[in-house]
């Protein structure tokens, strides 16, 4: 497939890109290229062809749900700076 200057000008406003016209003519190849190549993908015989397997129709393996660690709240709270009924006390920042 061949794009001509007035559908490089038309992709160009759909995608909000301003380009020079001195551009135009090096996208316009460029895009044919990549589209010759999808054309050519679109060509191959894939009729006797399986699909991939594909993630998402495997079953997760699933752990446990146990705790695994200690508490270790007091301890790392010790070094913090203000600390009220367990939580962090920190400056306001938002007015």
């Amino acid at each position: 497939m061949s794009l001509d200057h007035s559908d490089i000008e038309k992709i160009a406003h759909l995608a909000r890109m301003a380009l020079d016209a001195s551009q135009i003519d090096a996208y316009a190849e460029d895009l044919s290229d990549i589209l010759g190549l999808v054309e050519q993908l679109e060509a191959a015989d894939t009729t006797d062809i399986e699909p991939m397997s594909h993630p998402l129709h495997m079953a997760q393996r699933l752990r446990s749900d146990e705790i695994t660690e200690d508490n270790r709240r007091g301890e790392n709270q010790a070094v913090a700076p203000s600390v009220e009924n367990g939580l962090y006390l920190v400056p306001k920042v938002i007015e």
